[in-house]
C-alpha cells in the first residue's frame, strides 16, 4: 500500500429486471443418455402437461414487456416438438440474442436454414465413434445422426458451436472428439464437466450418473480455473457454474441467488423459478396459476429469505477451507441428497484438486510490481523465471498486492475471430489500431510496413483500462526474456498514462531526483539534456528514472513516483518524495534558475511533456485539470545549465534554501 491516500467511489448496482429467460421446451428426448439428470422417454405421457405454443408466446411476450432480451432453448431435446420450428421462430425474432441446446441428431435441411439467424447454437457430441457415441446415449445410430445434423448446419452457413460433453464411457476418446468437432467447427468447447443427479430423484438413474463422473483431476484438466481476476471479490467468495456470487456471510442459502438477478428459468410444463438446476417444488411456481409479473415482482423476492443456514451447512461447509474452490450450491445439495443444506462430496474432491492447482498457479504464474500506488499484478499462462523481465524491474516488484489493483494478464494465442466484428475504429497510426467495442477498448497490432500484414499481437482493455488481456501470437518474447515491459508491448505507458489520468496522476517525458527529500522534475524533449543531467546528480540524489516519471495529486499534495521506462542511463527506483519544483530544461553557458511567473505559460510547457496515450476528450480534461492544480500548487523553473557541472551546488543550494 502507498503512504498517500486517495478516496475511491463505488456505483449504483441499478434496478433488477428479467434480461434473460432459459426455456426448456420438453424432457423428452431421442436418447437415453447414461449420464442424463432430466430426460424422460421420447414418447412420455409427459407430453400432454407441456406448455402449448400460445402459452409459450404469452409467457414470452409478458417477460419482454419487463425486459426480457435473451432466450436459451433448451430440453431434453427440444427439436422433439411438432411445433418446434415455429416456437424457434418466434422466440428468436422478439429477442436480441438467443441461444439453443442440441443433440443436433432431428436437425433437418429445413431447420439449418431456419438456425442461420443469428445466435449461439450448441450440439452437443457424446463420443468419437458410433460404438462409442451411441453406447452413452444408449440409442443406435445417433452417432451419425448427430454428424448428419452438424453437416446440415455446416452446408446452411450456420455457425454454430460443439459441445464435447466428457464422461468416464468415452472419456478415452476426448482426442478424436475435439478433432470431429473442429472439423465441423472453429468454435468448440467442454459442455457439463461434472454430472448432477436426477431430478426426480430416481435411484437406478443415479447409480448411472455416479458411474459417468469423471475423476476429480479430470475435472479440473477440463475446466482449469482462471485466478486472474479473483481478487476483485471480497473474502472467500464462491462463485457458481451461473456466475452467482456467494459472500462468505450466508446465513439465507437463496440470498446471493436471488438478489440482483436477471434470469429465470421455465420449464416444460410451466413452473418458473430462477435457476434451472432448482427441482424443489416448494421454489417453482406455476405460471399456469398466476402471471409473470406476480412471479418476477412478489413471489420471487418473497423467496429471498426462505431458506435459514441451519446446522448441517454451518457444520459442513460455511467454514469448510475449500469454500472458496467449491461449486457447491442448495440446487446442487437437493439433487444430491433432497436436503439443500447436504454437502455434496464429489465436489469437495473436485475443490481439493481446484486449490492446490491455485496455490501452484499463483507461486509460478503472478507476479506483482508497485508503481505510483499502484500494482500492477501481472498474469500468464506460462508461468515466469527470474530473467522473463528486465533486472531493472526488482526495484518494482513486491511480496502482495495494494489496494488498487490494475491486471495485466498474458496469452500466447491469438483469439479465434471467426467473423466476429472488433467494433468501431477509433485510432489507427502504427503500431496499433484502437476499436470501441461496448465497454472494451480493442488495440490491434498493425505493421508500420505492411498494413496487410497478419495480425501480431491483440490487447483487449476494461473501459477504463485497470484490466487488459493480452494476446501475443506465440510464446518468443516471453522466453528469450529480458523484457522491458510488464505488458510485453513496446511501453507500458499505453496502459499507465490511462489510468493514471483517473486517479489524477500525469506521466511525464522527464527525469526525476530526490534531493533533500524534495521530489525535482526536470522536465524536456528528448536531447533536451535529461540524462546529462541525471549523470551529474548521479550521488547527490536518488535517481528516480532519467526519461520517464510519475506526477500524481494524493490528499497531502503532489507526489513525484520514479518509473522503469529509462532512457540513456539505466538506473530506475521506486521511491517517491513529496514534489518541490519543476524545471524546464534549457542548455546555456551559464547555470541559473529563473522563476516561470506566467501561469499560462507552464501550463502549455507541461502539457507539451505528457505522454500521450490513445487520446479521448475526457482523458484530456482530466490531464488538463491535474496540469492547471500542478502550476497552482508547486513553483515551476525555466533551469539554465552548462555541461561543466557546475548546476549542481546551484540545485542543492535551491533544495537547502
Amino acid at each position: 500500500m502507498s503512504a498517500y491516500t486517495q478516496v475511491r467511489v463505488i456505483s449504483d448496482p441499478g434496478p433488477r429486471l428479467p434480461l434473460i429467460g432459459e426455456m426448456d421446451l420438453c424432457y423428452r428426448c431421442n436418447s437415453n443418455c447414461r449420464h442424463c439428470w432430466v430426460q424422460v422417454p421420447h414418447d412420455s405421457p409427459e407430453q400432454a402437461r407441456e406448455l402449448s405454443f400460445d402459452e409459450i408466446k404469452n409467457l414470452a411476450l409478458d417477460a419482454r414487456a419487463m425486459g426480457c432480451r435473451e432466450w436459451r432453448i433448451s430440453g431434453g431435446e427440444p427439436m422433439l416438438r411438432q411445433d418446434f420450428p415455429e416456437i424457434f421462430d418466434f422466440l428468436t425474432r422478439i429477442a436480441s440474442s438467443y441461444s439453443i441446446n442440441t443433440n443436433g441428431t432431428l436437425i433437418t435441411p429445413d431447420i439449418a436454414q431456419l438456425m442461420k439467424r443469428p445466435g449461439n447454437k450448441m450440439v452437443a457430441l457424446y463420443g468419437g465413434t458410433a460404438e462409442v457415441c451411441d453406447n452413452v446415449m444408449r440409442t443406435p445410430g445417433l452417432f451419425e445422426a448427430t454428424l448428419r445434423g452438424m453437416r446440415y448446419l455446416k452446408e446452411a452457413g450456420a455457425g454454430f458451436t460443439v459441445q464435447v460433453i466428457p464422461v468416464r464411457g468415452n472419456f478415452h476418446q476426448l482426442k478424436l472428439m475435439l478433432d470431429i468437432a473442429r472439423s465441423f467447427s472453429l468454435s468448440v468447447r467442454y459442455g457439463a464437466t461434472w454430472l448432477y443427479l436426477s431430478a426426480y430423484g430416481d435411484q437406478e438413474k443415479n447409480r448411472e450418473i455416479k458411474r459417468q463422473r469423471l475423476k476429480p483431476e479430470q475435472v479440473l484438466s477440463l475446466d482449469l480455473p482462471d485466478p486472474s481476476y479473483e481478487g476483485y471479490y471480497e473474502g472467500d467468495s464462491m462463485v457458481c457454474s451461473r456466475g452467482v456470487e456467494h459472500g462468505s456471510e450466508r446465513d439465507h442459502l437463496l440470498a446471493p441467488c436471488i438478489a440482483g438477478q436477471e434470469e429465470f428459468h421455465v420449464d416444460p410444463y410451466g413452473y418458473l423459478t430462477f435457476c434451472s438446476y432448482i427441482k424443489d417444488p416448494a421454489l417453482r411456481y406455476n405460471i399456469r396459476g398466476g402471471s409473470f409479473r406476480h412471479f418476477w415482482t412478489e413471489w420471487l423476492p418473497s423467496k429471498t429469505y426462505s431458506m435459514p443456514a441451519q446446522g448441517e451447512y454451518q457444520h459442513n461447509c460455511k467454514e469448510c477451507e475449500y469454500r472458496g474452490e467449491c461449486k457447491w450450491c442448495p440446487a446442487y445439495g437437493y439433487l444430491e441428497h433432497r436436503r439443500p443444506e447436504a454437502k455434496v462430496s464429489y465436489l469437495c474432491e473436485v475443490a481439493k484438486e481446484v486449490k492446490q492447482f491455485k496455490v501452484n498457479w499463483l507461486a509460478k504464474n503472478r507476479r506483482h510490481y508497485q508503481v505510483a500506488g499502484l500494482t500492477l499484478q501481472v498474469d500468464s499462462d506460462l508461468p515466469f523465471t527470474d530473467t522473463t523481465f528486465d533486472a531493472k524491474f526488482k526495484q518494482f516488484e513486491v511480496d502482495k498486492p495494494g489496494g488498487d489493483v490494475i491486471s495485466i494478464r498474458h496469452h500466447f494465442a491469438l483469439p479465434e475471430m471467426n467473423g466476429k466484428s472488433l467494433g468501431e475504429e477509433v485510432y489507427r497510426q502504427e503500431p496499433w489500431a484502437v476499436y470501441k467495442s461496448g465497454e472494451s477498448w480493442i488495440y490491434v497490432g498493425i505493421s508500420p510496413d505492411n498494413p496487410h500484414e497478419p495480425v501480431n499481437k491483440m490487447a483487449v482493455f476494461s473501459g477504463d483500462h485497470s484490466r487488459v488481456r493480452i494476446h501475443n501470437i506465440n510464446e518468443a518474447a516471453f522466453k528469450t526474456g529480458g523484457a522491458h515491459s510488464l505488458t510485453l508491448l513496446p511501453t507500458d505507458q499505453i496502459l499507465l498514462a490511462r489510468v493514471l489520468a483517473d486517479r489524477q496522476g500525469v506521466f511525464f517525458h522527464s527525469s526525476g531526483v530526490i534531493m533533500n527529500a524534495q521530489g525535482l522534475l526536470f522536465i524536456g524533449h528528448s536531447g533536451a539534456g535529461k540524462s546529462t543531467l541525471v549523470k551529474m546528480l548521479d550521488g547527490q540524489g536518488e535517481i528516480l528514472c532519467d526519461d520517464r516519471n510519475i506526477v500524481r495529486r494524493w490528499t497531502e499534495g503532489f507526489v513525484l513516483h520514479g518509473c522503469w521506462s529509462h532512457g540513456e542511463v539505466a538506473k530506475v527506483s521506486a521511491a517517491s518524495a513529496p514534489l518541490g519544483a519543476i524545471f524546464f530544461l534549457n542548455k546555456a553557458p551559464q547555470n541559473r534558475i529563473v522563476r516561470i511567473s506566467d501561469r499560462g505559460e507552464a501550463v502549455l510547457k507541461l502539457l507539451e511533456h505528457v505522454i500521450k496515450p490513445l487520446v479521448t476528450a475526457d482523458w484530456w480534461d482530466k490531464v488538463i485539470a491535474v496540469t492547471e492544480g500542478l502550476v497552482d500548487e508547486v513553483p515551476c523553473y525555466n533551469l539554465f545549465f552548462d555541461q561543466s557541472g557546475g548546476v549542481v551546488p546551484v540545485l542543492q543550494e535551491f533544495t537547502t534554501g
